[in-house]
């Protein structure tokens, strides 16, 4: 079990690697280790979507850059800082070798006739695929590789939906990065006194 807890401790998000594209048999595994994650009503309602074209991502990072240039020059910020973070965003897509992106589907989830139910299931449905995502992050740690979850496809979910010409019941979620690290990176964590109460 402490091999468990060091390994856990041990993952990073990486968002710089080499060039080196991630095999087919190394892809499959990442999403082997996703189906396996928890899910509500064990429904399974996480989809994905692999991307490991340069012309696909560029197309999908062109499309969502011009959705985050036209949400951040409605929020009056400077030019420069917009083109600063369309450009990082930009990057992170097209430099990864590997995308995987995370969409759920309500479509095997119970259905209730008040907002409330409702809600309450899409959220579920949610909290299975970001534990589908955990899944991938902690196998691609296992594999040698690095990744990082970017919550981005949640601020243009139909950009990304047309782009990549999703059917209509697939709702994106996360985009996660793939590839072998060309970094090191050590962090902390808040210590769990300051996040826990005890009753």
């Amino acid at each position: 079990m402490q091999d468990t807890l060091e390994f856990i401790r041990e993952r990073r998000s990486i968002r710089r690697y080499d060039s080196r594209p991630v095999a087919a048999e190394l892809v499959d595994q990442l999403l082997g280790a996703a189906i396996w994650a928890p899910s509500a009503h064990n429904r399974q309602p996480w989809r994905f979507v692999v991307i490991s074209e340069a012309a696909t991502k560029h197309q999908l990072a062109t499309a969502m850059g011009e959705q985050l240039r036209r949400d951040l020059a409605a929020d009056d910020l400077p030019a420069d800082f917009i083109e600063r973070d369309a450009g990082r965003s930009y990057a992170r897509l097209t430099a990864a070798p590997l995308l995987i992106l995370l969409s759920l589907t309500l479509a095997d989830m119970d259905a209730y006739p008040d907002e409330r139910r409702a809600h309450n299931e899409a959220l579920m449905a949610a909290q299975s695929v970001a534990m589908a995502g955990q899944n991938i992050l902690l196998a691609a740690h296992a594999l040698g590789l690095g990744a990082c979850w970017l919550c981005a496809p949640l601020f243009c979910p139909q950009t990304v939906r047309r782009t990549l010409d999703l059917p209509d019941d697939w709702q994106p979620q996360g985009l996660i990065t793939v590839g072998y690290p060309a970094q090191i990176k050590e962090k902390t964590r808040h210590p769990l006194g300051t996040r826990v109460l005890y009753r």
